[in-house]
């Protein structure tokens, strides 16, 4: 009964986030109290919760004072030289616009967040893919990959979801895991680099006044066609770089390039380029003391937002208007891992999870028992895309992290493997920042999706290929 009890459970809370019938943290907390009252364990309801909850406060520390790092970090105009530097060794080359796509989403998705990431990466790159009648889902496809790559970081949400879901320290899911995500990345940079190549072919090299005059002069031929007069030929379209792009058709190369596409505003009031160097070395120094492990990551990134905080910004009310612009982001996801609490404290509490783990023991070969990481890892793929990852990670990886641990398999280990779906969950339908992606591009969803998930599908397997061959899964 606690099994078909177990997977209902599951069953009715990925329906309702999947139909959008509630939100992922009311379903996280209704539907398993529900399911406590009738498996009969109502009474114990407070006490699952404060047990999962006391487990999960240093996750949701972390992510909270890392979404703030970062966020202040782009609003100070740390990663500003990154985009003007990405953008002038793109040129007008496709094959170089591609990877430095690839790049730039990968440089963004520092702040863990896809929306940003994508909001960020379009401004900067749409201009040229326009101008240029580049491929646009090239664009949203590398972009979407590099930050599924990087939305493996400790703060970025799936590695906190799993080190949740298993009660397990995000640190030590995911340092272990940075080789593999290293050949993922590169993997991405590679794809970038054939994808860019045959754009180049269909294309060719052209600078970009060059493709400028190319442009008006089909725009000029579009209209007289269109008109049979000459009268429209200077009404065209302006190019997608914004109003100032056509002003800069005699200037030079790399000055047009610097003039029109900035990607971040370079006027901001947020900047503060007399600190550049500063909040570098603070970055590094944070990112290197996390990798070493000489502090636990929630205590990094609290020291870090408040150093951040009060060096860039050191009135008060900076400060408060810098959290205030990023307490979106910090309240939906510490405001999820609490929820998780309700969900994971229930499904353990009444036994459930160990009777749907017995199940699925009984299900699985014995010649695949040892094997249940590699498999958490294939199932990853369709099963993070299908459903979201609050369903995935809170739902399905603590059932398959019991099988495996009837067969010898590390919980930990089940955990890495988990992470290895994300480059084509991030094209999900079920992944609201992919509508910002293919929205600011200006893409049908259809078509991003036909163009991504092939390529997707293959980083994912490269990643797996990799952390077994490293030993990590």
């Amino acid at each position: 009964m606690l099994t078909i009890l177990g997977f209902a459970m599951i069953a009715t809370f990925l329906v309702l986030i999947m139909m959008k019938k509630m939100s992922p943290i009311a379903a996280l907390v209704l539907i398993p109290a529900l399911f406590c009252v009738i498996v009969g364990k109502g009474a114990h309801l407070g006490d699952y919760v404060i047990d999962g909850v006391s487990s999960l406060a240093p996750t949701a520390a972390m992510l909270m004072f890392a979404i703030v790092y970062f966020g202040v970090m782009i609003d100070v105009g740390l990663f500003d030289p990154i985009v003007r530097g990405i953008l002038r060794f793109c040129k007008a080359d496709p094959m170089r616009i591609v990877v430095g796509t690839a790049l730039l989403a990968a440089i963004v998705s520092l702040d863990g967040d896809g929306s940003t990431t994508f909001m960020i990466t379009v401004s900067a790159m749409y201009p040229l893919y326009k101008r240029l009648k580049m491929s646009l889902v090239v664009m949203t496809g590398v972009a979407a990959m590099a930050n599924g790559v990087m939305n493996t970081l400790p703060w970025g949400g799936p590695t906190a979801r799993a080190a949740t879901a298993l009660e397990l320290d995000a640190g030590d899911v995911f340092v272990p895991m940075i080789p593999a995500l290293l050949v993922g990345l590169l993997g991405v940079v590679v794809l970038a680099y054939v994808l860019g190549l045959r754009e180049r072919r269909r294309l060719g090299v052209l600078t970009l006044d060059e493709a400028l005059v190319k442009e008006e002069a089909e725009e000029t031929e579009t209209v007289l066609v269109g008109s049979g007069s000459a009268g429209g030929s200077g009404k065209g379209a302006r190019p997608a770089g914004g109003s100032g792009a056509g002003g800069h058709a005699g200037a030079e190369d790399d000055g047009a390039e610097d003039d029109d596409f900035q990607g971040l505003d370079p006027n901001r009031p947020t900047l503060r380029p007399g600190l550049y160097w500063f909040n570098a070395l603070l970055t590094v120094v944070l990112l290197t003391a996390m990798i070493m492990e000489l502090l636990p990551i929630p205590v990094l990134f609290l020291l870090g937002a408040a150093l951040a905080l009060s060096v860039n910004f050191p009135h008060i009310p900076d400060q408060k208007a810098r959290i205030a612009a990023h307490a979106d982001n910090v309240l939906n996801v510490s405001g999820m891992v609490f929820a998780a609490a309700v969900f994971t404290g229930v499904l353990q509490g009444t036994g459930m999870v160990d009777s749907m783990a017995t199940w699925l023991v009984d299900v699985v070969p014995d010649g695949m028992g040892p094997h249940m990481a590699l498999v958490t890892g294939v199932l990853s793929l369709p099963l993070t895309y299908f459903m979201s990852n609050d369903g995935f990670y809170f739902g399905v990886l603590p059932v398959l992290a019991e099988a495996g641990a009837a067969h010898g398999v590390s919980p930990l280990e089940m955990a890495r493997a988990s992470l290895v779906g994300q480059p084509l969950h991030m094209s999900s339908p079920l992944v609201p920042a992919v509508y910002v992606l293919v929205g600011m591009a200006r893409v049908e969803f259809g078509d991003h999706t036909r163009f991504v998930v092939k390529w997707a599908a293959l980083i994912c397997l490269l990643i797996l290929a990799a952390g077994f061959l490293f030993g990590i899964v």
